[in-house]
């Protein structure tokens, strides 16, 4: 096997390793129940997180069936956007106002956390990548983990302090 094929698993495998283990922290952080942000949420990025894993697993299979790298450009396709699954939720927000527990609040840290230690993983190898088809697999993945830590965040801001996050979004200013 050579350098580029060895070092192209051990990075799938690890791609696998992290997609499942956002899966499984999606998932159970949704079970806990708590706001509909969470949960709808979190249950819409583990359904993300699977999709990067099914993929990888589709190039991994083949790089180890000695096909290559797939000659394809990597697209992620979703039924709706994240921003459509948050505006849903807040807007059940709205209609019964809940203050989110802390622990909720940490879960949107941690999701954020394990997204920008992916979002860096994949940056990584995006750049260090040879063929045409491997950039655009890990183009693809940085987008889509850049993409979650940003929707985690406004997420965040919104839960932990509506007032602001509604002055920024409607760059409401202060007369004087």
């Amino acid at each position: 096997m050579t350098h580029h094929i060895e070092k192209a698993t051990k990075a799938l495998e690890t791609a696998l390793q992290m997609e499942a283990e956002g899966k499984k922290f999606y998932l159970d952080a949704a079970a806990s129940g708590g706001t509909p942000v969470l949960t709808k949420f979190f249950t819409r990025l583990a359904a993300d997180e699977d999709q990067h894993a099914q993929k990888a697993r589709e190039i991994y299979d083949a790089i180890k069936a000695n096909r290559g790298w797939p000659a394809s450009e990597t697209v992620f396709k979703h039924a709706t956007t994240l921003k459509s699954v948050l505006d849903e939720a807040f807007v059940d927000m709205d209609a019964r106002p809940v203050k989110p527990a802390e622990t909720e609040l940490d879960a949107f840290k941690m999701a954020m956390a394990l997204e920008d230690k992916s979002y860096t993983f994949y940056k990584t190898r995006l750049e260090e990548a040879e063929s045409p088809h491997e950039k655009s697999f890990y183009k693809a993945l940085t987008g889509e983990e850049r993409m979650h830590y940003l929707a985690l965040l406004d997420s965040f801001e919104y839960l932990s302090n509506p007032q602001g996050w509604f002055t920024r979004k409607e760059r409401w200013g202060l007369d004087g």
